[in-house]
């Protein structure tokens, strides 16, 4: 069985947004149209903490898009972005949400950052996202959403380290930084991952 996981659409990851992704708001009719291709579709949310140390407010001295670590990882330290309750935390509302079986959060632990769907960024806890799907009998996991080369990425890693085949759909997402995607995708394709345009699904 095949899903469709729709990563992260929220109102601060598009144009307007806290951490707006560049044409973020455009992959939105194609995630909606996408949805009818699937029985099957989840969503993840990025749910933050206001003392989350990924953001460079919570950090003395450093600037956003610095660097620091983070539970023995380095981090990016990001604008503070969808914090739990805010508009900006809220799924886009242009998104279809009707389809949408279970929503997935992430990101709530303030010591450390999620990038991904499955689990945080040093795979200390798992978001049982993994486990849903198996009981769903899934094995495969088409990904769309924002950010491209961050938590579609990561999200695409986990799935294949899960066992999972995972392929992302290229322009049912956007990166923050295009050569970073570039490197994300041939890192994806290396671990046996897809990457397809809509076309080949719609």
């Amino acid at each position: 069985m095949k899903a469709l996981l729709l990563i992260d659409i929220q109102n601060d990851f598009i144009p307007g947004g806290a951490l707006a992704v560049p044409e973020g708001d455009q992959i939105i009719p194609l995630a909606n149209k996408l949805q009818e291709r699937f029985d099957l579709v989840v969503a993840t949310q990025d749910w933050h903490p206001a003392n989350h140390k990924s953001f460079a407010s919570n950090h003395i001295g450093k600037q956003v898009f610095e660097t620091t670590v983070l539970q023995g990882l380095e981090q990016v330290l990001w604008p503070d972005h969808c914090v739990q309750g805010t508009a900006g935390a809220e799924f886009c509302t242009t998104l279809d949400m009707n389809k949408v079986e279970a929503i997935f959060r992430k990101g709530m632990n303030p010591e450390i950052d999620s990038y991904s769907g499955f689990y945080d960024n040093g795979r200390l806890k798992t978001t049982a996202l993994a486990d849903f799907l198996r009981s769903k009998g899934v094995t495969e996991v088409y990904l769309a959403g924002l950010a491209a080369d961050y938590c579609v990425y990561f999200s695409a890693k986990d799935a294949l380290h899960e066992g999972l085949r995972a392929t992302i759909i290229e322009d049912a997402t956007r990166p923050i930084d295009s050569t970073g995607f570039e490197q994300a995708k041939a890192d994806l394709l290396s671990c046996g991952g897809s990457i397809i345009y809509s076309s080949s699904l719609l």
